[in-house]
């Protein structure tokens, strides 16, 4: 379940700080995904999921 979306610039360490937050949150029953923003260049899709 999606819990919430945010678009934000794409940065190299943008990625780290994603696993940094999965590592340690997972027992919350949350996950962050990252992908690339389809609609414009230069930015990504930050995405928090409920992992019940």
């Amino acid at each position: 379940m999606i819990i919430g979306t945010h678009v934000c610039t794409a940065t190299d360490d943008l990625y780290l700080l994603v696993d940094f937050l999965n590592r340690n949150l997972r027992d919350k029953d949350v996950i962050f995904g990252l992908s690339k923003n389809p609609e414009q260049d230069g930015t990504m899709v930050l995405t928090l999921y409920r992992s019940e």
